[in-house]
């Protein structure tokens, strides 16, 4: 499992020009699932997005996490970042899991997102979403867990 994960002042999803998902400063994640990837990945990445530290801390040094200072996480389905770039000018997506597998652990991810953080939104999988953020920094990590993981 692929996670961009960006922090922001501010991110949305629109759907057909409707507002489907907000959050203020947070957590703005691409999310990517790939083949062999289980809900063992899916938890593992959750544990990793809610702990991992990019927030500045009162001497500026980022040492603090979405859990501890309470900011939002917008979680959105990612198809395209499984693809594999190493060859020719056309990505290709044969490391991705199967559309049906990838819904399935997006939504897991979401569902047990929501038992454990409070401030969590989300984008809808297999829709043409429009994506808006104002990346706060900019700071942009990619994590993965990789199967067997």
């Amino acid at each position: 499992m692929i996670a961009l994960i960006q922090r922001v002042t501010h991110a949305y999803v629109d759907i057909d020009a409707v507002r489907v998902a907000e959050i203020d400063s947070g957590l703005m994640v691409l999310v990517g699932v790939q083949k062999g990837d289980a809900k063992a990945q899916a938890d593992r990445m959750l544990e990793r997005l809610l702990g991992y530290r990019v927030f500045a801390d009162d001497e500026d040094k980022m040492n603090l996490s979405l859990r501890d200072i309470g900011a939002g996480l917008l979680l959105v389905p990612q198809f395209t970042l499984a693809a594999d770039t190493q060859k020719g000018s056309r990505p290709s997506f044969s490391s991705a899991a199967s559309p049906d597998e990838a819904r399935r652990l997006f939504e897991y991810i979401v569902e047990q997102a929501k038992k454990t953080y409070k401030m969590v939104q989300a984008g809808r999988f297999g829709a043409n979403m429009q994506v808006g953020l104002i990346n706060d920094g900019p700071v942009t990590f990619q994590l993965e867990v990789k199967p067997g993981t």
